[in-house]
């Protein structure tokens, strides 16, 4: 499991030997953050608050959300009226997929502890169950709510586009390809994961990495 600074420092170490590639990419980098989030719904919720939004955005969105609807209460975020979903910036798909999942967990047909403990195949399986709910955004509450240590979301936008510029890849390459690319540095590939993102932010000056919440 990724749970401090010290566990990414030693998969750092382990990438470097494992792929001469990844030498410039560590090296533009620096410091690759920890970034590890809360788990169980508010964990969940604030990924979702995530999703095709800036890291900026999502960071005001979730806050506001918290301040208005208990995240930690399925109930709270079921009974909650549309309009404070709409005073905290919640656009109506999020706010369907926040009360699919808050019905899910209500339900027992989403279960965290069970989650977390699953194989990475089941429980991406138990999360994309729930409507709204995708692989990214399945992949994402793995590697930094639950911690596990071999998550490479391909289909994010921005962890492609980092391949391409460090790989020098003529066009952004597909999901497909960076998912092959990524099997070289398992089983370490959600720092190989943070790592890229943090190449993103370097070269680009934009920090598109999700946003989870705090523990």
């Amino acid at each position: 499991m990724i749970r401090t600074e010290a566990d990414i420092t030693a998969a750092l170490d382990a990438l470097r030997l494992a792929d001469d590639r990844l030498h410039p990419v560590i090296d533009t980098a620096g410091v690759v953050p920890l970034r590890r989030g809360a788990g169980g719904l508010r964990g969940l919720a604030s990924i979702i608050v995530a999703q095709q939004v800036s890291k900026a955005s999502a960071d005001a969105i979730f806050a506001r959300f918290t301040q208005e609807i208990d995240v930690d209460d399925a109930g709270a975020i079921l009974a909650a009226p549309d309009e404070a979903f709409r005073r905290v910036g919640l656009s109506r798909p999020k706010q369907r997929t926040m009360l699919a999942v808050a019905e899910a967990v209500r339900e027992g047909t989403v279960n965290f502890a069970r989650v977390e403990a699953a194989p990475p195949e089941d429980a991406i399986a138990e999360l994309v169950a729930v409507r709204g709910i995708g692989v990214w955004t399945a992949e994402c509450y793995l590697l930094f709510c639950a911690g596990h240590p071999d998550i490479f979301p391909a289909g994010d936008l921005a962890l492609q586009a980092a391949l391409g510029h460090a790989f020098d890849h003529e066009a952004r390459p597909a999901a497909a390809s960076v998912a092959l690319i990524a099997e070289r540095w398992s089983p370490h590939r959600s720092v190989a994961a943070r790592l890229f993102w943090s190449y993103y932010a370097t070269v680009t000056r934009r920090d598109a990495a999700p946003a989870p919440a705090a523990e």
